[in-house]
């Protein structure tokens, strides 16, 4: 008899998921579903629950209530893409991925770069099950490149892990492998003023807000102006162009091709916004720098050297990372951590890096490197080479969420950059998370489904760019236009 009726309830299961599956819209399902429980419960009330009460009842009383914890809002091995639309603010294209059971996810397009190397790709993803992440990265991956040319790639992985999270309802780190921290490690940019005590009160202040961890940009465009602290700027200054977009100003030409050097009043000119630094905050802090300026690797061995009293965390991006034996020289003239990685797309583009040991530190952004998975990966294959893993970001509190969670899933994780301190509305772009995001230098990892955060869309609307549409229709990219195959 039991087994008897422990088939039946089997079966009546089965039709209950066929039925939310193929009948009806989940909202509908939901009212069904609770009117269901409501006629059960009153009979139940008057003949017990036991199974042999339940088996009493019609059909659709006991499907109501043995399928009460059915999760009527997703069906992971029926879900379609339908749709990817843009709502960009700023310089930070948001990414979203619609489906056919009304779930979707969310992912920018990384800071400053272009919506488009997103949308040419979506219609490469619709009609395919975006649980399938690994699959569909697999066909659009040879469309990401480097820097913000790895943005679009990158933007569709994480709107689709956060669809897959909320689909099997479970939070991103877990479809990772599960996380290894309950909360995440904070350290915040701090842009330099010309001036380097106003530079260390700013650092105070970060310290003040709870941040245990800081990096500071100190470059050689600080000293330019003054007389002899750079050799050969002149041809830059006069000629080229020192900040603008041209192929060949000097932001624009790779480190090694300037031949600019720095002199000796120019390091310690340098030197002292450190000093001033670390007089404020102390030693015990963890104080980083970045952006030093376009030199090539001797210049930064000098000045790597010069900044060695003050116990630098690491030193980021001194010559572009592609420069992989310069780095491995530089790394191994000094004793302060280096670190880069931030504009490399892909794990396979990191692995010269870490096999040979070329930087202490690998440094990707997951709106560059391919995703959320991938961030995870190049982490993993550095951990095998004794290397750790800090992350870059600067996008939106979307994806800066979603690197939370891969932080969390990724064992030598040692900081994640938070580049919105100083906006003070960022944060109120999201809801469905406590805030602030950051208590005592640490983001707790969310445990609601997928990114575990949701935007708010009224406030997203106030910061469209000029021009833009909130999530505009995107028909024009539905059709395929080309054929993808790089071999034959």
């Amino acid at each position: 008899m039991k087994k008897n009726i422990e088939r039946l309830q089997q079966n009546y299961l089965d039709q209950a998921r066929e039925k939310v599956t193929h009948a009806k819209a989940p909202a509908s399902l939901a009212q069904d579903s609770e009117n269901g429980r409501r006629s059960f419960f009153k009979k139940a009330a008057l003949g017990g629950l036991s199974l042999g009460g339940m088996m009493m009842l019609p059909t659709e009383d006991t499907i109501a209530h043995t399928t009460s914890k059915v999760n009527r809002l997703s069906n992971p091995s029926d879900l379609k893409i339908t749709d990817m639309r843009i709502a960009q603010y700023g310089n930070v294209p948001i990414l979203k991925i619609y489906t056919n059971q009304g779930i979707h996810g969310l992912g920018d397009v990384r800071d400053g770069a272009d919506k488009r190397y997103a949308l040419m790709l979506k219609s490469r993803i619709l009609g395919e099950n975006p649980c399938n992440v690994e699959r569909i990265f697999k066909r659009i991956e040879q469309f990401g490149w480097h820097g913000r040319q790895g943005g679009g790639v990158s933007g569709v992985e994480m709107a689709l892990w956060d669809l897959a999270g909320k689909a099997y309802g479970v939070p991103l780190y877990q479809l990772m492998g599960g996380k290894f921290r309950d909360k995440v490690r904070i350290y915040v940019d701090t842009p330099t003023v010309s001036d380097p005590d106003e530079f260390a009160n700013k650092m105070q202040e970060r310290v003040d807000m709870g941040f245990t961890m800081l990096k500071m940009d100190i470059g050689i465009g600080l000293i330019k102006d003054e007389k002899d602290t750079l050799t050969n700027k002149s041809p830059w200054g006069q000629l080229r162009g020192w900040s603008d977009q041209d192929v060949m100003s000097y932001t624009q030409t790779p480190h090694q091709f300037t031949h600019v050097q720095i002199t000796q009043k120019g390091l310690e000119r340098m030197v002292e916004y450190a000093a001033k630094a670390r007089e404020k905050v102390g030693y015990e802090i963890p104080l980083a720098i970045d952006h030093f300026g376009h030199m090539g690797y001797n210049e930064m061995i000098k000045l790597a050297e010069a900044f060695e009293p003050y116990n630098i965390a690491w030193l980021e991006d001194l010559i572009p990372w592609q420069n992989t034996e310069q780095w491995k020289r530089i790394t191994e003239a000094i004793t302060t951590p280096t670190l880069t990685g931030e504009d490399t797309y892909h794990k396979k583009n990191f692995k010269d890096l870490i096999e040979t040991r070329a930087v202490d530190l690998v440094h990707p952004d997951p709106g560059s490197a391919g995703g959320y998975l991938q961030t995870k990966k190049i982490g993993d294959y550095a951990e095998e080479y004794g290397i750790g893993m800090a992350l870059h970001h600067a996008a939106s509190p979307i994806t800066f969420m979603g690197t939370i969670h891969a932080a969390a899933a990724t064992y030598n994780f040692i900081g994640l950059e938070h580049h919105s301190v100083d906006n003070p509305w960022w944060e109120d772009l999201v809801t469905g998370i406590d805030k602030p995001f950051v208590k005592d230098g640490y983001v707790e990892v969310p445990e609601s489904p997928g990114i575990g955060l949701e935007l708010n869309e009224d406030e997203v609307k106030k910061r469209l760019r000029e021009g833009e549409q909130f999530f505009a229709p995107t028909d024009d990219w539905n059709e395929i236009r080309s054929w993808d195959r790089t071999w034959s």
